[in-house]
């Protein structure tokens, strides 16, 4: 996710911790001269959305909003941060903003009115995540953790537990493995995928080794199987029993 936008440069308390508290990355600038015009021109950033904090200067607020608003490319979403009594001041000017907040305000007040931004807008405050028990993957930043603890993996150690873990408790050959991780161009041989295998339950540590589990003839998988073959057959056994029952009824 890009860096939020952030005017002007000196932001209030409650903003500052609101965006800390949320994970935000943001970048507070003292004026549309900082920011580019969403055409390529000035410095190339990209952002994920804006909040600007009128402050002691509607003024300067309402231009901000204005320049970042009606740019080639507009930004949005866009939360406009105010004092009690500047709520008058919005009166014709709800194009310039998404959503505004009053000050005083408290940070997980903040922090819900952006949620719901990003969320009208399609975006998530959350980054891209694949979670399953004690293991975490950022698909935004290539990191692995299990159990908090951060996992130093190679790009396709990482690469490997990312299509395991996206697929739990499918079977998957180490020729498959071999052309949908590695890519059908690559011409290694099947004990690529032994080794990396071997990697990454070493680093996961003898713990938690087992998320990788090996089916004997076939390959790996990732995660238990939620199968019961015998409550299925229990299950179709009963079924049949209703079935002749209420055959034998209606000929009685």
């Amino acid at each position: 996710m890009d860096a939020l936008l952030c005017f002007p440069l000196d932001l209030p308390a409650e903003v500052t911790l609101a965006l800390q508290g949320a994970g935000l990355t943001h970048r507070a600038v003292s004026g549309p001269e900082a920011v580019g015009d969403g055409n390529g021109q000035g410095n190339g950033e990209t952002w994920s959305g804006a909040v600007v904090v009128a402050g002691d200067d509607m003024t300067a607020a309402v231009a901000f909003c204005r320049h970042i608003r009606l740019r080639e490319v507009p930004l949005s979403p866009l939360l406009l941060v105010i004092r009690a009594e500047q709520v008058g001041e919005l009166l014709l000017r709800d194009d310039l903003f998404d959503d505004f907040c009053v000050l005083p305000a408290r940070p997980d007040e903040l922090t819900a009115r952006l949620q719901h931004l990003f969320w009208r807008n399609g975006q998530s405050m959350r980054p891209d995540l694949i979670e399953y028990g004690p293991l975490m993957l950022n698909l935004e930043t290539y990191q692995a953790a299990v159990a908090g603890r951060v996992l130093d993996l190679t790009y396709m150690e990482y690469e490997l537990l990312r299509f395991l873990a996206g697929h739990p408790a499918k079977v998957f050959t180490r020729e498959t493995l071999l052309s949908r991780v590695w890519g059908y161009e690559y011409y290694g041989g099947a004990r690529t995928v032994d080794v990396h295998i071997r990697r990454l339950r070493a680093k996961l540590g003898e713990e938690h080794a087992h998320l990788i589990q090996t089916v004997r003839s076939v390959g790996y998988r990732f995660g238990q199987v939620a199968w019961h073959p015998g409550l299925n057959q229990r299950n179709a056994g009963a079924a049949g029993n209703a079935a002749a029952g209420s055959g034998t009824g209606g000929g009685g």
